[in-house]
């Protein structure tokens, strides 16, 4: 069975996951190109929608996602990628999982984790928000 990248305009999401804590870490989005330099390197690399090149996670933080296991849908349009992390976390915001926001039923949103590195210190403060 092979994955189905037309249905996407090109693109699957890639749901990224703790191996160990099945914590889902972040999501992004492969190509057919990323998905086979992933499986290669045994490392992610995802298609970036907005720079519309291929990108290593943690080529510039060094907090790059070893890949354990790849695993496909029913439909064959999207990944789930588990994962060991090195580092104290993926999201550019310094924390473990970019899903740190709790969406309250009013609308808010609530930080429900805290930081685990000062980003500044790693990207630098232009990149860091």
């Amino acid at each position: 069975m092979e994955i189905d990248f037309q249905k996407g305009g090109g693109l699957v999401p890639a749901i990224i996951q703790d191996e160990r804590t099945g914590e889902v870490l972040m999501l992004g989005f492969m190509n057919l190109e990323s998905l086979e330099e992933t499986r290669r390197s045994r490392e992610v690399v995802f298609f970036s929608r907005s720079r519309n090149q291929l990108w290593k996670k943690g080529e510039s933080s060094g907090h790059v996602l070893r890949v354990r296991e790849i695993l496909m849908d029913c439909d064959a349009d999207a990944l789930v990628v588990l994962v060991e992390a090195a580092g104290p976390g993926v999201c550019h915001e310094g924390y473990r999982s970019c899903f740190f926001r709790k969406l309250e039923a009013n609308g808010n949103a609530t930080v429900i984790a805290e930081r685990t590195f000062a980003p500044e210190e790693v990207y630098g403060r232009e990149k860091a928000r």
